[in-house]
C-alpha cells in the first residue's frame, strides 16, 4: 500500500455517461470509495412548491449504500424506510447542490441526484458530494442542449472532502482505516470560490483548538481546489 502524505488526495477518478439512462451520470472514486451519482429529471416542481405558487424547479438527492458495499453486507431498506445516517447524508447532497445552482431557471422541473455507494472506504459522503456536482452539470447541460432551459443555471462547481486530527497530525482525504482512529473527524463542504457551505467536525477523543480549526479549513481548501479542478477537467470546462 502507497504511503500517502498528509496533504495528498487519494487518487480521484471520474467515469461520466456511466449510464445510459439518466441525463448525467458518473462513477467517482475516492482512493477505494467508489460511488454511482445519477442525476435524472423530471417536468415539474415538488407539490410544495407548486401549492405555494413558487417559480421554479428543485435539486433534491437520494442516498444509499448498496448491499456488498462494506465487508459486512449492509441490508436494503426495507418498507420504504431509510436509516437517519442516509436521511442526514442526502440532506447534504442536496442542500450542498441547491448552493451553486439557480432554482428559477432551471424551470419546473425536478432534478434527483441519486448516489449509490459502490465500494465504501471512508469519505462516502464527500464522494457523493463531489461525483453528484459532476452528474448535476451534465444533466442541465443535456436540457440545455435540448432547448428545456436556455443558460446552464450552475453558478460554479462544489465538493467536499475530509480532514481529521491523529496523534497531533493533520490529515487530508481520511480513508476507513485513517477515519476510523482519528481523533477529530471533519467533512468540509465548499464551492469554487472559496465559500463553506458545511462544516461539519467532531472530536472523537481530544478537543481540538481553534488554531488546529483553522489548519483543518486551510488543509480542506487545498484539497477541494485540486478536487474541483479534477471535476472541471473530466467535464471539459
Amino acid at each position: 500500500m502507497t504511503q500517502r502524505a498528509n496533504d495528498e488526495l487519494r487518487n480521484l477518478t471520474f467515469e461520466l455517461g456511466f449510464q445510459k439512462h439518466p441525463k448525467g451520470s458518473v462513477l467517482i472514486g475516492f482512493g477505494n470509495t467508489r460511488v454511482l451519482c445519477s442525476a435524472s429529471v423530471q417536468p415539474g416542481a415538488p407539490r410544495w412548491k407548486e401549492a405555494q405558487d413558487l417559480p421554479g424547479g428543485w435539486v433534491t438527492s437520494e442516498y444509499n449504500m448498496l448491499p456488498g458495499s462494506t465487508d459486512t453486507r449492509k441490508s436494503r431498506p426495507s418498507g420504504g424506510r431509510v436509516d437517519s445516517r442516509s436521511v442526514e447524508i442526502q440532506r447534504l447532497i442536496g442542500r450542498s447542490l441547491r448552493s451553486v445552482v439557480d432554482m428559477d431557471a432551471i424551470g419546473p422541473n425536478s432534478i434527483y441526484v441519486d448516489c449509490d455507494v459502490i465500494d465504501a472506504d471512508g469519505g462516502t459522503r464527500c464522494a457523493s458530494i463531489t461525483g453528484g456536482a459532476v452528474a448535476l452539470y451534465e444533466a442541465l447541460k443535456a436540457l440545455k442542449e435540448e432547448g428545456m432551459i436556455e443558460t446552464i443555471p450552475m453558478s460554479e462547481m462544489v465538493a467536499a472532502v475530509s480532514v481529521g486530527i491523529k496523534d497531533g497530525e493533520i490529515f487530508l482525504d481520511l480513508d476507513y482505516a485513517l477515519d476510523s482512529t482519528t481523533d477529530v473527524d471533519m467533512n468540509i463542504v465548499m464551492t469554487e470560490s472559496g465559500k463553506l457551505v458545511e462544516v461539519q467536525g467532531t472530536a472523537e477523543e481530544q478537543a481540538f483548538t481553534r488554531d488546529q480549526l483553522n489548519e483543518m479549513l486551510d488543509l480542506a481548501e487545498k484539497g477541494i481546489k485540486e478536487i474541483i479542478a479534477a471535476q472541471k477537467k473530466a467535464l471539459g470546462i
